[in-house]
């Protein structure tokens, strides 16, 4: 049985999950559905309720009989390298691709309609009160004078991306940005705006959840550094232990959302309180491993060979 990976080729991070399959002698296929059609083909047909499927990649052909588990992991859009690339035909090629793939029993990290839901931040954190998280007072608005209003409530707020950097080459970096109620909000009526209370933090937490299991790591933050993921603080990853108050919350927000795979972000405060801030379905953790030793991408290993009743 055979694992297939749906990434881009430039992906370390799903390396590190291939030498571990490697290591199990589990087979598996790589493969970006940005390469269909061109460099990889397929072929699905349904015959008085069955199906007969082949994905032929990278000079193997995979029947989707033999299909074990399928890691959605970083893939391109489906047609994007095609030599007469289009909107039209992405959306003939996912449906065909997706379509077939989703015929099977193979199980998933994540499913796609899952990861689709769980990418929606205001989503999101309906889902995190319900599961017990503590999060930020947060705004999605496209009202000026809400937008003030709730500044001035708050006093010291961030602006954040909801859906993450705009398309583009080069890529645009969009960093949590601290503002105050001074701020000039006319701005805000031209599209919706994430405003969100913030955090004084004394470090940041990355939790990764993988199939039931927990790996948290901790990182002291600078003095008032708002987005963890841009600047130096002289500290390192360092591995954690979960509050249990915390590991319930992940695994009811992980069972409401249907995840398998789940990048968490907290921002811990000066009380040690833990606030929720995201939860990425496809986010990355090889720096937390190289950093921690914690064995993420073996625990994604093993839940990829694992067999379906695992």
């Amino acid at each position: 049985m055979t694992v297939l990976i749906l990434t881009c080729r430039q992906d370390v991070t799903a390396d590190m999950v291939v030498a571990g399959l490697h290591e199990r002698d589990v087979p598996l296929l790589r493969f970006d559905p940005a390469d269909l059609p061109g460099e990889a083909d397929l072929s699905a047909e349904y015959l008085k309720g069955d199906l007969h499927g082949y994905l032929a990649a990278d000079g193997r052909l995979l029947s989707m009989d033999s299909l074990r588990s399928i890691w959605v992991r970083r893939p391109g859009e489906p047609a994007e390298h095609a030599p007469e690339a289009s909107p039209w035909l992405t959306r003939e090629t996912g449906q065909a691709l997706y379509g077939m793939l989703l015929s099977t029993e193979a199980r998933w990290m994540n499913h796609p309609a899952m990861a689709t839901q769980a990418r929606c931040k205001p989503w999101q954190l309906r889902i995190a009160h319900r599961s017990g998280f503590a999060v930020p007072a947060t705004l999605v608005t496209t009202f000026p004078r809400v937008a003030c209003e709730f500044a001035e409530q708050y006093r010291e707020v961030v602006v954040k991306s909801a859906s993450g950097p705009p398309p583009g080459d080069p890529p645009v970096i969009l960093p949590t940005t601290r503002i105050g109620p001074e701020t000039d909000f006319a701005g805000v009526a031209a599209a919706p705006t994430l405003l969100q209370q913030y955090i004084t933090k004394r470090a940041d937490i990355r939790l990764t959840f993988v199939g039931g299991t927990l790996f948290a790591a901790r990182k002291i933050a600078a003095s008032g550094q708002v987005d963890g993921r841009y600047g130096d603080t002289d500290h390192v990853w360092e591995a954690v232990a979960v509050p249990h108050r915390i590991s319930r919350a992940v695994h009811e927000y992980t069972g409401l959302a249907g995840l398998t795979y789940g990048a968490f972000d907290f921002a811990e405060d000066d009380e040690g309180v833990w606030w929720f801030l995201e939860c990425n379905q496809g986010g990355q953790f090889g720096f937390i491993e190289l950093e921690t030793g914690q064995p993420i991408a073996a625990t994604v290993a093993s839940w990829l060979a694992a067999s379906s009743g695992t």
